[in-house]
């Protein structure tokens, strides 16, 4: 899926190199004085009310468009979890922080990373950046927990995330045991796995340490609504986050490529299911299954020619050369790349990630903000999602 790398401008600074007098007349102008060059920053956005004592930045109305905050990264242990958590960062506050930038090998067991070089590995930019002071001036903000599939981890779904936390949601994803990359390669490679796969005490634990500001937390305390939550997963994922519709604050339930039905809630106020109808891995009838036995509110986007991983950045996640995820382990003899092959599903015959990105953010925002913003819009934004996006097969709608 197409990153948007960087999100600020440029500076550039004259520089006199060897510190001597400018040869520049006084009273000259220079292409950095002249006033038809000054570049003001553009103005803030309005605020705009949330759910009840909530205050936004006024997002755009377009939910597939970036949102008016910049994105904070920060990565914390959680008992067995490695958890990263992306939120709005206050304005300006980015300036002495570092874009982020993952490395997908540190998702191998640690006798596999050494096998692929520096030069040939596929780097994970993000626009977002490290430890960044949050937006006390707005908030408390919604929480949305996402579950990666299986053979993955915490940032496969990178694009949706960002997208997320910029339009005002702190958006918290771990590597699972037991369902993480290294730990299902060890099924077939003589490795340790990390521990057993226990979801709903992984996100339990994750939710339990935002509440409680526990260490590296500590500057969501006050800025979060633990009472306005959804959980969003892909695959294997999306199965565990339909499963997890009953917990405390959970208003909204988002499984991607997944087959399960989301289980009975009173609280709950939403389900959307997220498919692709070209899925060799969960068949689009298997979605289909799930939404038709979910109850309550629900919607059922398809995406045509749309494989298993349309919902993460993993088929374009690439090196310099241009070399995927797969075809680099394979090329570098990481251990059980056969297995994960498996599960890869990547080719420039399918929905093309980009095009794919836009729908997803315009579907997951849409409902992530009616729900846990009380955002309202006018006319039917699923009518006109419809008309906009070619690549949609179908929207199912019911008990709306």
């Amino acid at each position: 899926m197409a990153m948007a790398i960087g999100g600020c401008a440029a500076e550039v600074a004259s520089v006199d190199v060897d510190g001597a007098a400018s040869d520049v007349p006084a009273g000259s102008e220079t292409s950095a004085e002249t006033a038809e060059d000054v570049v003001e920053p553009p103005p803030l956005p309005e605020d705009a009310p949330g759910c009840g004592a909530t205050t936004l930045y006024l997002t755009p109305e377009d939910p597939g468009e970036r949102g008016p905050w910049r994105v904070g990264a920060s990565t914390v242990t959680v008992g067995r979890l490695t958890t990263e958590v992306w939120y709005p960062v206050a304005e300006g506050a980015q300036a002495g922080s570092e874009l982020v930038d993952y490395d997908i090998r540190e998702h191998l067991a640690a006798a596999e990373r050494s096998k692929i070089p520096d030069a040939e590995q596929t780097p994970q930019p993000c626009d977002c950046y490290r430890d960044a002071p949050i937006d006390e001036s707005h908030g408390p903000y919604p929480v949305v927990v996402f579950i990666h599939g299986t053979a993955s981890f915490r940032t496969q779904s990178l694009t949706q995330m960002v997208h997320w936390a910029s339009r005002g949601f702190v958006v918290i994803a771990a590597d699972h045991p037991g369902l993480k990359l290294s730990d299902v390669l060890a099924l077939l490679c003589p490795h340790e796995p990390s521990g057993d796969r226990d979801i709903e005490a992984d996100v339990s634990a994750m939710l339990a340490a935002v509440a409680g500001g526990q260490a590296g937390m500590e500057f969501l305390a006050g800025r979060v609504d633990l009472e306005r939550v959804a959980i969003t997963g892909h695959s294997a994922g999306g199965s565990a986050c339909a499963a997890l519709a009953g917990e405390p604050g959970v208003r909204v339930v988002i499984p991607m490529a997944s087959g399960a039905p989301a289980a009975p809630s009173e609280l709950l106020e939403s389900s959307l299911f997220l498919a692709g109808n070209n899925d060799s891995v969960v068949p689009v009838d298997a979605s289909i299954e799930g939404y038709e036995a979910t109850d309550g509110a629900k919607r059922l986007v398809i995406l045509d020619n749309a494989g298993h991983l349309a919902f993460s950045d993993l088929c374009s996640t690439t090196n310099q050369a241009g070399e995927d995820i797969l075809e680099v382990a394979s090329n570098n003899g990481i251990c059980g790349t056969d297995l994960g092959a498996a599960l890869f599903d990547c080719s420039p015959d399918l929905l093309n990630p980009a095009a794919g990105a836009r729908i997803i953010d315009y579907a997951t925002t849409l409902v992530l903000e009616e729900h846990l913003h009380c955002r309202e819009r006018d006319g039917d934004p699923w009518a006109a999602a419809l008309e906009r996006f070619a690549d949609i097969a179908e929207i199912r709608q019911s008990g709306l």
